[in-house]
């Protein structure tokens, strides 16, 4: 009998922690192919051809698969959004997104100078 009252505590447990491996989405799938033959054709100008994209678009989707799980889920959802929004998304762009995303976390929350002078907030006239 305690047995099987174990086994129904345990149930819920079981069950949350499986959806907390399933609310984890994985890196998005972009096709890169439309994006890098644009900068091929532009290469005239610049010095990035079709394959060095390819080479960074690989490896920013690398550097992606291994710092996912770093980066808010809130940040994932508004930067995947914001690089697919018209255009060939990009994994490069996605990268850049979250990395400057965790880095405006990351700085002091004061409204301070290096001196510890407080900063004097800008009146807009009405």
């Amino acid at each position: 009998m305690k047995l099987k009252l174990f086994r129904l505590a345990l149930l819920p447990i079981l069950l949350l922690s499986s959806q907390c491996v399933l609310a984890t989405d994985p890196v998005p799938e972009f096709d890169i192919g439309p994006s890098c033959r644009a900068a091929g054709v532009a290469a005239i100008i610049t010095p990035r051809n079709t394959a060095a994209c390819e080479r960074e678009e690989n490896n920013a989707r690398a550097a992606l698969e291994k710092e996912w799980s770093q980066f808010a889920p809130s940040d994932q959802v508004r930067c995947v959004r914001l690089v697919t929004l018209g255009g060939s998304p990009s994994y490069v762009e996605l990268l850049t997104c979250l990395e400057m995303a965790k880095q405006v976390k990351e700085l002091p929350k004061t409204d301070q100078l290096g001196n510890g002078q407080p900063i004097e907030k800008s009146r807009h006239a009405k």
